[in-house]
């Protein structure tokens, strides 16, 4: 799959609607009883970007944009204004956010990710398209400097170390971060009048895996 490292434009995201989708299979016993299983690790996102559009130009920023993506065929960033940072949304990216990690004298290289917890359950996000400069890193309680003790891969969300982390050492990152998205629909239908009728066209937008 073809992915170009843009985002899609963060005024017309801004008031999009959606969240993430869970596939769960419900299988009925005779008894009344059920028995639930999911195919997927990790849950998958679905918006609507129609719902951020203004103006006629943003409608012609919308067409620019999927025309340059050739419709479904190339993903791209998306910014999720509801989920987009390591951190609570009300505040700064901190160094100590999130535990991507521990030493063991050997591993240099780590996956930025985000945990997701509700009393005793959690659920641990991959975290693959962090946004350039944004990403903060730590190794046990101090925090690191950015292109000196560490190197971050903007396309995969890899957070290479110049020295193995020390045994036991806890590795942590904060960071922003944008959804990998492509469209989802081959085309878009847009009306002049709908702006003075209110009618807003959609524009599905689904999270992609890589």
């Amino acid at each position: 799959m073809g992915f170009h490292e843009i985002r899609f434009p963060a005024n017309l995201s801004f008031g999009s609607v959606g969240g993430p989708e869970r596939r769960v299979e419900i299988v009925a016993l005779a008894n009344g009883f059920e028995e639930r299983n999911s195919p997927w690790a990790h849950s998958r996102r679905h918006y609507d970007a129609g719902v951020g559009l203004r103006s006629l130009d943003d409608v012609a920023a919308l067409i620019a944009f999927f025309e340059a993506r050739g419709g479904q065929l190339h993903g791209f960033r998306w910014k999720d204004w509801a989920d987009y940072k390591s951190c609570a949304p009300s505040r700064t990216v901190a160094f100590d956010d999130q535990v991507i990690g521990k030493g063991d004298g050997q591993v240099v290289a780590f996956q930025l990710s985000k945990l997701y917890r509700s009393g005793p359950a959690s659920y641990r996000r991959p975290v693959a398209k962090p946004v350039a400069g944004s990403v903060r890193a730590g190794l046990g309680g101090v925090e690191k400097i950015a292109g000196v003790d560490f190197e971050v891969d903007w396309a995969t969300g890899i957070v290479t170390f110049a020295d193995a982390p020390l045994t036991d050492a806890q590795v942590t990152a904060g960071f922003e971060f944008d959804v990998p998205a492509r469209f989802d629909t081959d085309r878009i239908a847009v009306s002049v009048s709908s702006f003075q009728a209110g009618d807003l066209p959609q524009v599905p937008v689904i999270e992609v895996r890589l």
